[in-house]
């Protein structure tokens, strides 16, 4: 038996991989526990700046098994994560502040779709395809569809797809802004990995401040987020690194950030 999920540590990135192919890599509870734990892992660990999720073979994610699903959306509440996980939806507990980066292709369906709405930079070939397709199985999305789908394509452009559960191109979500990137599939991985150590050069405390203060801005409002700005950037001048940035401008080198 393969494993579900694979993940792989390399300068300062943490590359999941979802492992089912012969499955179109369908989310069971299972591997849903093993992303929430290598989120965590993400989160906790200093080393790790940045992590990629992307998938083995022609399918990003075929979305829910649901039959495994049923019983625990029948209780009425999210699943409860254990210690050490972190929810990949952002609906309860804590948030990822650092970046996470997706690549998606072929079919990318209901979890897939969701997953990807929360994160940060987002690859896909112009083939994909993407879909809420719950209402055509008798539920709903429930893990953060519902709200974030219809700030990135608009109101009433994401109700047409929530509410029919059609599917929708690659192609399109770049052209509606949902897309960083479109990539041809051989190129899809490497991209991801390209942009992955872009970021992993950059100072991680520079990186994890701007990515806050966009979240703060997005969840709480532009008010919140700009109140912050300026005692944010007190802490983060104090820092090694940014000492570190000041030098190698000064002595026309790159940079080589700590983290510290």
């Amino acid at each position: 038996m393969t494993d579900k999920l694979i993940t792989d540590v390399s300068d300062h990135i943490l590359t999941i991989t979802f492992n089912r192919p012969e499955k179109m890599n369908a989310l069971d509870p299972d591997s849903f526990y093993l992303l929430a734990q290598a989120l965590y892992r993400l989160q906790t660990e200093d080393d790790l700046r940045v992590g990629i999720i992307q998938a083995n073979g022609d399918h990003f994610t075929s979305g829910l098994e649901l039959d495994k699903w049923a019983p625990i959306f029948a209780s009425g509440e999210a699943p409860q994560l254990p210690e050490k996980h972190l929810d990949p939806y952002g609906v309860s507990g804590d948030l990822l502040t650092k970046p996470l980066i997706i690549a998606a292709q072929g079919l990318c369906y209901t979890s897939g779709l969701e997953l990807l709405l929360n994160t940060d930079i987002r690859l896909a070939t112009a083939a994909t395809r993407f879909a809420q397709l719950e209402v055509k199985r008798g539920i709903y999305p429930c893990g953060g569809g519902t709200v974030r789908l219809p700030e990135e394509i608009g109101w009433a452009r994401a109700q047409r797809y929530l509410l029919t559960g059609d599917e929708f191109s690659g192609q399109q979500a770049y052209d509606w802004g949902m897309i960083t990137e479109l990539c041809d599939q051989e190129n899809l991985h490497s991209r991801a990995r390209e942009l992955a150590e872009k970021i992993a050069a950059a100072a991680p405390l520079g990186v994890r401040a701007a990515l806050t203060s966009s979240k703060t801005a997005r969840l709480q409002g532009d008010r919140a987020a700009l109140n912050c700005v300026f005692s944010d950037m007190g802490k983060v001048l104090k820092s090694e690194d940014a000492m570190e940035g000041v030098r190698s401008f000064l002595e026309r080198r790159p940079a080589e950030f700590k983290g510290r």
